[in-house]
């Protein structure tokens, strides 16, 4: 049974490093909307990747449980074994492409924040911002 979760984890995991892969080339291209399209699928892999994560830790417990004065290394098969360490892998995979994206997440963001500032202008009253100064080449009018 933990085989198969392991299994199951890592084709999850896969799953989520390929759209967010897709999200870091849409993002390049400006292309916003397939991104916002793909928000629930990732949600629903990362969920299911929770889930089998816990199922995974649920099974290694249990086995050290079962086998209390046998290392879990020696509990493990080569399968798992391997599985174990891919999945380290792919964990390490989807940190570098999440922090990729969020780079360029916080790029555009900055961007759009700049652009929106120069055409109406605000400042900080209190907790509020407020349209304060004169657009650089918009005029707003009552």
């Amino acid at each position: 049974m933990l085989s198969y979760h392991l299994r199951s984890a890592l084709s999850d995991l896969r799953d989520l490093i390929t759209i967010t892969e897709s999200d870091i080339e849409d993002i390049k291209m400006a292309n916003h909307n397939p991104q916002f399209d793909r928000l629930g699928l990732k949600e629903e892999k990362l969920k299911s990747f929770e889930a089998k994560k816990a199922m995974i830790d649920h099974e290694i417990a249990f086995l050290i449980a079962a086998n209390p004065k046998t290392e879990l290394s020696e509990l493990l098969n080569e399968e798992q074994h391997t599985s174990l360490g891919e999945l380290k892998k792919e964990l390490q995979n989807l940190r570098d492409a999440n922090k990729r994206y969020a780079k360029l997440v916080l790029a555009v963001s900055n961007l759009y924040n700049t652009f929106l500032e120069r055409v109406m202008p605000t400042e900080m009253q209190g907790y509020s911002k407020v349209a304060s100064k004169e657009a650089a080449f918009l005029k707003v009018r009552v």
